[in-house]
């Protein structure tokens, strides 16, 4: 979806959302582009300017006009974002973002910081979310993938097929710690902990047990 896709439709008559679309455009990097937008109604922000939040390719940005111009912007990385949730009321609906701060593929460095977006306009917040929605799953399966090879290379007992899939459970050496029993038992706990499907779980078992 291109930038103009995500335009809203009052943003050449309504000069609130047009500074917010501009402070937004302002935000971009090469290559980066607006896949969904959100501006807050007037009636939530009567006390200061209209916020906005926009899901780009690359991560989410909020921003807020200050009084006496400029702008001040909060924004996130997709592989950051831990949760997001839209709560729609009679006038308005509130977008909630909970997301980590780091530099790490798996971002899961302590506790996630909280963002409450309120008053937002229904369509364009429902809109928002669900971009947020669909990026978040993208990044967990990246992380669950990147975790079943950590786990791999620490345990030495799943070996991963070209998607990314199980395909064997290959000890990486002699010892009890690479004995069927102990492989399974791994494989038990990756399954419990979610970086094993059961068909991935059943996938790796077979595999084990056909070495025996």
């Amino acid at each position: 979806m291109g930038t103009n896709a995500a335009i809203p439709a009052d943003a050449a008559t309504d000069r609130g959302v047009y500074d917010s679309l501009e402070s937004l455009r302002a935000m971009l990097i090469a290559g980066e582009e607006i896949e969904a937008m959100a501006v807050q109604r007037r009636l939530f922000a009567l006390t200061h300017r209209r916020r906005a939040v926009a899901a780009t390719s690359g991560r989410v940005i909020v921003v807020q006009r200050n009084l006496f111009g400029g702008y001040t912007p909060v924004d996130f990385r997709w592989q950051d974002l831990r949760e997001s949730e839209v709560k729609v009321g009679a006038i308005g609906a509130t977008l909630v973002l909970a997301a980590y701060r780091s530099n790490d593929l798996a971002s899961n460095e302590g506790p996630p910081s909280r963002l409450v977006i309120p008053g937002l306009r229904k369509n364009e917040a429902q809109e928002v979310y669900r971009v947020c929605q669909a990026r978040a799953q993208a990044w967990r399966e990246k992380r669950r993938i990147r975790e079943l090879e950590e786990m791999r290379a620490r345990a030495g007992g799943i070996q991963l097929g070209a998607m990314g899939a199980p395909a064997s459970a290959a000890p990486a050496g002699n010892g009890a710690d690479h004995s069927p029993t102990a492989r399974l038992q791994r494989a038990k706990e990756m399954r419990d902990d979610g970086l094993l499907t059961d068909a991935e779980f059943e996938q790796v078992k077979a595999k084990i047990l056909s070495e025996l």
